[in-house]
């Protein structure tokens, strides 16, 4: 069989990484792909979001699966084209990746099918925007409606805040077409989870749950970034709130598009707020996380790709998901200057000792190669991911392969998952 995974970062690799690992799979491919996924599979120079030149390629080499990753290309319908092509594809149509492409149609969907999330307010005009401030509270939860590279949400501390994100939105255009509509939101307390799911539009299959950091910063501070670190399994969720996330969101959401005439296909990723009135939803994504599937993918005992392929011919009923006990955590390291401005094309080092670590798994996110050496080609350079019998093990496993490892500018956060082991004791 042979298979194309459409993206370059560190979701990628661990898709990958896992998918290299079926005897079945005899050709494996990735568009763009990167330097580490270039050690699993044989990386073709076409940009993610290149519809024709990705449908055109998927055509000529005769892909019998592909696997779209990241959020852009789904929302701008590459698995349309792939299916009017009669390709099969992994991966929501364009209608299913509204669920993350706009967060305003999504909070109508679970409105109308009780779907838990929070109070929310949709807005196109500034004067509009800042009259509806005052059915709030603050903290005031600011959100571009379309896809804003992570960026777009907003969390301001008081009136004047708020009004100056919504200026940011709707009258300086910060966000392009992504904030010409906004959403005000209510600000959730509680604590954070991210649950998976896998569907064939029917059926569908919880995965496990992961946390994440978004925050550059130990301790949770500074600006949000695209994820600094994540583990897995959650074990503060207990078995009660977790029926209540797979029934009244994941499976609910599903069910709900197919009344709308949509059946979405492939993975739901809901990131929520364990309230104490219980789980709300905070957003949809229509693929998988990063850097989640990094502590995801490497717990998984099933073959990816069966799993897969069952979301694309429709029988995900006749399987199931098996898992590791063990946890697994994995550490961002980013380039100088993430998530602002930085340089890149510093060579990486130590990536074999690394590699080396008893249960370490290095994905490379933004890398390239150059001249025989591995370089930064982005923000987020690698996620240096490691399995343990306890969250402590796992975490001593991923940082003490990150020290292996070095390039010009390097920081990671080194408080991953330390509150969980300590909560494990």
């Amino acid at each position: 069989m042979k298979v194309l995974i459409v993206g370059g970062g560190g979701r990628e690799h661990a898709l990958a990484w896992a998918l290299a690992q079926n005897p079945t799979i005899d050709r494996l491919y990735a568009a763009p792909g990167n330097a580490g996924i270039a050690l699993e599979a044989t990386c073709v120079q076409l940009a993610a979001d290149d519809i024709r030149g990705v449908v055109g390629f998927v055509e000529r080499e005769g892909i019998d699966l592909t696997v779209v990753g990241p959020e852009s290309p789904l929302v701008a319908g590459l698995v349309d084209e792939l299916e009017a092509a009669g390709r099969s594809v992994f991966g929501p149509t364009k209608d299913g990746a509204r669920i993350e492409g706009s967060k305003a149609w999504t909070k109508e969907l679970c409105e109308r099918y009780g779907i838990p999330a929070g109070r929310s307010r949709t807005v196109t005009e500034m004067r509009v925007a800042v009259e509806e401030l005052d059915g709030f509270d603050p903290p005031y939860v600011i959100k571009a409606d379309g896809l804003a590279a992570g960026k777009g949400v907003i969390i301001a501390e008081d009136r004047t805040a708020a009004t100056t994100a919504l200026e940011m939105c709707l009258v300086d255009r910060a966000f392009g077409d992504a904030g010409a509509t906004v959403l005000i939101e209510e600000h959730l307390s509680g604590r954070e989870v991210s649950a998976f799911a896998l569907t064939d539009g029917r059926d569908v299959l919880p995965l496990v749950m992961a946390q994440d950091f978004k925050r550059i910063g130990d301790g949770d501070t500074g600006p949000n970034t695209g994820g600094m670190g994540a583990y897995s399994p959650v074990p503060w969720v207990d078995d009660a709130t977790a029926r209540r996330i797979w029934d009244e969101v994941l499976t609910r959401s599903v069910r709900a598009m197919a009344s709308e005439g949509v059946r979405y296909r492939g993975v739901l990723y809901a990131g929520l707020m364990l309230t104490d009135e219980g789980p709300k939803l905070l957003e949809f994504n229509c693929r998988f996380g990063d850097p989640e599937t990094q502590v995801v993918v490497p717990r998984l005992r099933s073959d990816l790709g069966e799993l897969l392929l069952a979301c694309v011919e429709g029988n995900l009923s006749d399987y199931r998901a098996n898992w590791t006990p063990e946890t697994c955590v994995t550490v961002v390291m980013a380039s100088g200057g993430y998530p602002g401005a930085y340089e890149t094309g510093f060579e990486i080092r130590g990536l074999e000792e690394a590699a080396r670590v008893d249960g370490a798994v290095v994905f490379h996110a933004g890398t390239a190669e150059r001249r025989g050496r591995v370089v930064t080609s982005g923000g987020r350079v690698l996620a240096v991911s490691g399995l343990g019998a306890t969250a402590t093990e796992a975490r001593a496993r991923a940082y003490e392969a990150c020290s292996m490892v070095s390039f010009d500018g390097v920081h990671y956060r080194r408080d991953i998952a330390e509150k969980v082991a300590g909560e494990a004791g």
